[in-house]
């Protein structure tokens, strides 16, 4: 199937507009409810309507799903209930609609297996005096409907080898820069902390980057990011992969995190550094199954020691090195004071596992 025979091309989004833009009377507002589902990498939603405009994820009621098909429930017990954990405006529909990001619970009220938020929030509120802060970087590949990357030779070719696609400016180097946009201006209008965007190394694929923020508001704009730009790809007739390795000789995809406490980023904060990365290596295979959905077999594709990777067997860092496990930027080392990037995490990870992963071996010494 090309791109051109996607069902959504064929609609006329003017169309779509002429609707949009109805007034609603009252104040009834649309709230879009998002969670992760049974795979710990796909998300889904439902909208309801409310008679209110809320101010706080707080304002929001609890909700429910059918959990037997979203692979979080058995169908004889198969509600699942959404707990609104933080609240956007929503870019898609826009006036005073929301969107609200959800944990979820099972019938008993504890975490569903893919509710990581949970105990990640159990961690960083053990270590709320040290003002932790994250950064996270999200690459993604744009794909044409027929799983090929967008922009790529229909007929199974290649484009031109690695070099002018990074950060490139032109037709022939970046792919998909219009969805890249309006992605990057929804982030913006719904109150994400969304830090920029650039092209990346294989070709239609890019990076955008959320914080550097204080607890968990990095992870929760990572998964309301990736929610509105699989949502805007809708609309342009375009899917987007996460997928860390979908091909061996092309760069990988990976969603490095920046890590550092207040402590770190005082003076003097570079041996805190150095005392963090050495409690890394030593967890490095506990790290390496955090830090995606499969227990970490993603990763052995894509951490080759290749293509700007570490190994997975082994764990390295390094000042200004991207083929290393944690990088430590030229300015901290200058400084002597910053943060530290672990470039391990794979491009399909579960946020809210990689800071609770951070955290417990750096913070909590576990």
């Amino acid at each position: 199937m090309h791109l051109e025979w996607s069902p959504n091309t064929k609609i006329d989004k003017k169309i779509w507009d002429r609707y949009r833009n109805l007034p609603i009377a009252g104040c009834k507002i649309q709230a879009t409810y998002v969670w992760i589902d049974g795979t710990g990498e796909n998300l889904r939603s439902k909208s309801k309507t409310m008679d209110y405009t809320p101010s706080s994820y707080k304002d929001c009621p609890t909700w429910d799903f059918d959990g037997s098909s979203t692979g979080l429930a058995e169908t004889h017990s198969s509600d699942v209930l959404l707990c609104p954990v933080a609240l956007y405006a929503d870019p898609i529909t826009q006036g005073n609609n929301k969107i609200v990001l959800c944990d979820t619970y099972n019938a008993e009220g504890k975490p569903t297996r893919t509710n990581f938020r949970h105990a990640c929030m159990e961690a960083l509120n053990q270590i709320c005096d040290k003002d932790p802060m994250f950064g996270l970087e999200q690459e993604y590949q744009l794909m044409d409907l027929n799983n090929r990357p967008f922009g790529w030779p229909v007929m199974n070719g290649e484009p031109a080898p690695a070099g002018p696609y990074y950060c490139g400016v032109g037709a022939d180097k970046a792919y998909g820069r219009e969805i890249v946009e309006s992605h990057y201006r929804a982030c913006l209008y719904s109150g994400l902390d969304v830090s920029g965007v650039n092209a990346e190394v294989t070709p239609s694929q890019w990076e955008f980057q959320t914080g550097p923020t204080i607890g968990i508001k990095a992870a929760d704009d990572l998964w309301m990011a990736r929610y509105l730009l699989h949502r805007i790809a809708e609309d342009y007739g375009v899917a987007v992969s996460l997928h860390p390795k979908l091909f061996p000789n092309w760069n990988g995809a990976g969603c490095h995190a920046n890590f550092s406490t207040k402590e770190m980023r005082e003076d003097g904060g570079y041996k805190l550094i150095e005392e963090a990365v050495k409690k890394l290596e030593k967890n490095h295979a506990k790290h390496i199954k955090a830090y995606d959905p499969s227990g970490g077999e993603y990763n052995k594709l894509r951490l080759t020691g290749h293509h700007e990777t570490s190994s997975v067997e082994k764990f390295s860092w390094g000042v200004a090195d991207r083929s290393v496990s944690v990088r430590i930027n030229r300015k901290v080392a200058q400084k002597q004071k910053g943060y530290l990037e672990d470039r391990r995490p794979s491009s399909n990870s579960d946020p809210y596992q990689v800071i609770n992963a951070l955290v417990r071996t750096i913070c909590l010494n576990e």
